[in-house]
């Protein structure tokens, strides 16, 4: 009980870089599926290149490029915005391949109808495909924002006092290393619960009969 308040101040960390960077790691990689599959070569090879160094390279070793390494190309950034950085950057990669997967299960007829009622090709990709493959994605989205959730967990090594650091300080004080870990296990398996049970709820109501998105199954562990 004495521990809780600081418990769940890290929470609140948590929380907050969870839902920051799923939110930009989410408009990054609208950006860059459609610049992988409708961009030209330039764009789609520098959509391509980025994507694939992100996910080919730990988050581990990003974040410390990005806390230790900026400074010295004169980038100084706090803890907390390094992390929100390196943890939207790792996302928006992850993300893109989600939607670029979304989108290439949409009938390629959709586009030429919408061409042929007179939309442009940006007008078809805005009102036409974009949407079906924001929803198609929704079940792959909230794997990523799981994913997102116990990955902040890595960003106590460079010293922000998220949930899991806020433990590992109260454990080294107390030395009840059992139980103050089993209770932030326990904080982290409730939260994940709950966000998998809303999305689930949101995906069946927004869910498009006779279309899936089987290519965006196990990106993330691609």
């Amino acid at each position: 009980m004495e521990s809780l308040p600081s418990l769940i101040d890290g929470l609140y960390i948590t929380l907050i870089l969870t839902f920051i960077s799923l939110v930009v790691g989410l408009l990054l990689g609208v950006g860059l599926a459609l610049g992988r599959v409708y961009g030209n070569k330039i764009v789609s090879g520098i959509c391509i290149g980025y994507i694939e160094i992100i996910r080919g390279t730990p988050l581990l070793v990003q974040l410390f490029i990005i806390y230790f390494g900026f400074p010295s190309i004169g980038i100084i950034l706090s803890p907390i915005d390094a992390a929100l950085l390196g943890l939207s950057l790792n996302s928006g990669a992850y993300q893109a391949e989600y939607l670029r997967g979304s989108i290439q299960s949409i009938p390629s007829g959709q586009m030429i109808a919408a061409r042929t009622i007179g939309m442009n090709r940006l007008q078809s990709i805005k009102n036409i495909v974009l949407p079906q493959a924001l929803r198609i994605s929704i079940p792959a989205w909230s794997n990523e924002l799981i994913y997102l959730l116990k990955y902040t967990s890595i960003v106590y090594i460079i010293q922000v006092r998220e949930l899991t650091a806020e433990g590992m300080f109260i454990a080294a004080k107390t030395f009840k290393f059992i139980e103050i870990f089993a209770i932030i296990a326990m904080i982290y398996l409730v939260f994940t619960i709950l966000f998998t049970t809303i999305i689930d709820k949101f995906e069946k109501k927004l869910r498009i009969p006779g279309i899936g998105a089987k290519e965006t199954i196990g990106l993330r562990n691609a």
